[in-house]
C-alpha cells in the first residue's frame, strides 16, 4: 500500500480542537451550546463579573474570567487566543461584532463574515465556515456576532450553523481515523 496516500489523507485533516467565545447572549452562547451538545471541547474569555446582557453567566459555560477585564478586552483576547474568527449576523455589523472585526484586522487574524440575510440556510453557511477552517488551518475557532437582544433569530441560527461545523469535523476525524486504523 502507498504510504504517501495515507500520509497525505492524515494531515489533510482539519483537526478543529475547539469553540470559544465571549459568553454573551445570541451568537456567542449559540455556539457554546452547539459544542456542549456535541461534547465538543469550548470556552473562551469573559468580562470578570461574568455579566451577560441577561444577567451573570451561568457557570455551566467553561469561560476564564478576566479578573479586571471589561467586554473590549474579553473580545481582544478571544481574537488572540484563537487561530481564526467566525462572525455571524443580520443585516449589518454592530457594536461588539465590529470590535471583533476590526481586531481581526489589526492583529493579522483570519476573518470570515456570514451574513444570514445573504446565506439564510444554516447548511449553507456552515459549508462557507468549514472551508475556512480548512482553508486557514483554524484548530480553535472564534465565533461571535449581536447579542440576543440585537438579533433575536441569531442565537437559533448561530447554532445550527455551528452544530453542523462541528459535525463535520467529527465525520472528518472518525473518517480519517478509520483510514488509519485500516491500514495498519
Amino acid at each position: 500500500m502507498d504510504m504517501s496516500y495515507r500520509i497525505s489523507t492524515v494531515a489533510s485533516s482539519t483537526k478543529l480542537k475547539r469553540i470559544v467565545s465571549g459568553g454573551q447572549t445570541g451568537v456567542d452562547r449559540a455556539a457554546l451550546d452547539a459544542a456542549l451538545g456535541a461534547g465538543f471541547p469550548c470556552g473562551g474569555w469573559v468580562p470578570g463579573d461574568r455579566m451577560a446582557e441577561d444577567g451573570v453567566i451561568p457557570e455551566r459555560y467553561p469561560l476564564m474570567a478576566l479578573p479586571n477585564g471589561n467586554y473590549q478586552q474579553r473580545t481582544r483576547l478571544n481574537v488572540v487566543d484563537s487561530d481564526g474568527t467566525a462572525l455571524l449576523y443580520s443585516d449589518f455589523l454592530t457594536s461588539g461584532t465590529r470590535l471583533t472585526s476590526d481586531l481581526c484586522g489589526l492583529l493579522n487574524r483570519p476573518c470570515i463574515l456570514i451574513s444570514a440575510r445573504e446565506t439564510p440556510d444554516p447548511y449553507a453557511a456552515a459549508e462557507v465556515v468549514w472551508r475556512f477552517i480548512e482553508d486557514n488551518g483554524i484548530g480553535v475557532l472564534n465565533v461571535g456576532g449581536p447579542r440576543a437582544s440585537g438579533w433575536p433569530a441569531g442565537y437559533g441560527f448561530s447554532r445550527a450553523v455551528i452544530a453542523e461545523v462541528i459535525k463535520k469535523e467529527t465525520a472528518e476525524l472518525t473518517s480519517t481515523r478509520r483510514g488509519v486504523d485500516a491500514c495498519g
